[in-house]
């Protein structure tokens, strides 16, 4: 993780550690990095989400974009993945995205894509991080009629909602589903979709006002969606974040289908119809045990990376594989997109179950999950870094290992977003390895807090 960037971009709480000041420092710096010097006026997209600080910061953004003589193309409130797909559509240079993702309003972040489409690789994190904090490169800064321009994009909603149709072979005629948009980005293109592709859609939390994006609802907060879709006799429920680059599930019953799920039934699918590609699917070192079990008994490779969806397409690119994700949610279907997709993945699972004439509780009985326990314990800037060193850690963790044996595993890392550390066992026993995980995290308290 580098000194700006995160897993997933840049990230804090807005006009306090993302400020305006560095919001348009990194909009100089992208351009310099990502666009050809020979190119006069670069184009740069930018969306945005829902956030009220969204607009301060697409605003401060701009400005460092257009002062290093990049003309910039406003997309609006879109979804992330939105932005990914127009930046080939239209012929982009680089897009940006004004993100915090499953965080609360007062955070916001800054997601980057080159012109191809892709979350940018290390090395040009660094690049833009040594341009911004240690001034590595003086930006040229035009004048006249060499600074940048400024334009909005009109048909952004329209054209994203086209491509995610254009994957769909099946439509989901007479289908009743529930759809929780988190007061995000969903809130302006999941209705028209699904309603287009012949559901008949119920809304949540599709009223943004500033504030309430991820507020009690989403895919971080399923427990609204669970009832709703049970008490109104649905066929299935979907839930996306604040800006719609991860999506999970509920069945008929009510019942949560979570990231690990949604990738056994699309895996499943994909193979019989022989579009997964090696037979492999690619997850993260989080992913259910209850996965590679499912794997295992359907013939299917399982390719595991560190946590991250970056690391997961990273994967992806390098071995010829076309579908991966995470528990979380964020799926890629390499075949129709270069990031995760929620909307993207709800429109397959719900064009499974339509084509299989299935319920989506029968579906997900293709995996059976092993009881997980996740303790988050809120650490020092510093505990972060103590962790790879202090031997009580260590050594907690090691006993750990030895107590679970076979019959499970544990992992702790360092979150990659928030300043946590994660603590995760799986095992047979519920009981037993909440006790475990509990008393590890109680060791990195006392030892990183």
């Amino acid at each position: 993780m580098g000194r700006l960037f995160g897993t997933d971009g840049v990230r804090g709480i807005a006009n306090s550690e993302l400020t305006c000041e560095m919001a348009m420092n990194i909009g100089r710096a992208a351009a310099m990095v990502l666009t050809d010097s020979n190119h006069r006026h670069p184009k740069v997209l930018i969306g945005k989400d829902t956030r009220l600080s969204s607009d301060m910061l697409e605003n401060a953004l701009t400005a460092g974009l257009c002062s290093v003589g990049a003309n910039v193309v406003q997309l609006g409130v879109v979804p992330t993945p939105a932005v990914a797909y127009l930046v080939g559509k239209y012929k982009a240079d680089a897009g940006v995205m004004l993100t915090a993702s499953h965080n609360p309003c007062e955070f916001n972040g800054i997601k980057i894509f080159s012109g191809d489409g892709y979350k940018l690789p290390d090395a040009l994190e660094e690049q833009i991080e040594a341009i911004v904090l240690d001034h590595a490169q003086k930006p040229d800064c035009p004048v006249g009629g060499d600074v940048g321009s400024v334009s909005r994009a009109e048909n952004t909603v329209r054209d994203y909602i086209d491509h995610i149709k254009s994957t769909v072979p099946f439509a989901l005629d007479g289908m009743k589903i529930g759809i929780d948009c988190a007061n995000g980005a969903a809130s302006r293109t999941a209705e028209k979709l699904f309603t287009e592709l012949g559901a008949e859609c119920h809304m949540l939390a599709d009223s943004p006002n500033g504030v309430n994006v991820n507020d009690n609802c989403g895919s971080t907060h399923m427990e609204s969606l669970m009832s709703f879709v049970k008490e109104n006799h649905l066929d299935a429920g979907v839930a996306f974040d604040g800006d719609a680059d991860r999506c999970l599930a509920v069945d008929d019953k009510g019942q949560l289908v979570d990231g690990d799920f949604l990738m056994a039934i699309c895996a499943a699918d994909m193979k019989s119809r022989g579009k997964l590609n090696k037979n492999t699917a690619v997850g993260t070192i989080m992913t259910n045990m209850g996965f590679n079990r499912f794997c295992d008994d359907n013939g299917i490779k399982f390719a595991a990376t560190k946590v991250g969806d970056r690391y997961v397409l990273e994967e992806m690119l390098l071995e010829g594989y076309n579908f991966g994700g995470e528990q979380s949610g964020h799926i890629i279907f390499l075949d129709f997109a270069t990031t995760g997709d929620g909307e993207m993945t709800a429109a397959q699972l719900l064009s499974i179950v339509h084509r299989r004439g299935a319920k989506l509780s029968s579906l997900a009985t293709l995996m059976t999950r092993y009881p997980q326990i996740m303790v988050n314990v809120e650490v020092s800037p510093e505990g972060k870094l103590r962790f790879y060193t202090d031997d009580k850690v260590k050594d907690a963790i090691e006993k750990a290992k030895q107590k679970l044996g076979t019959s499970g595993r544990i992992i702790v890392r360092p979150s990659g977003t928030e300043p946590l550390l994660r603590v995760m066992i799986e095992g047979e026993d519920p009981e037993y390895i909440s006790v475990l995980a509990n008393s590890v995290a109680d060791t990195v308290r006392d030892r990183l807090a």
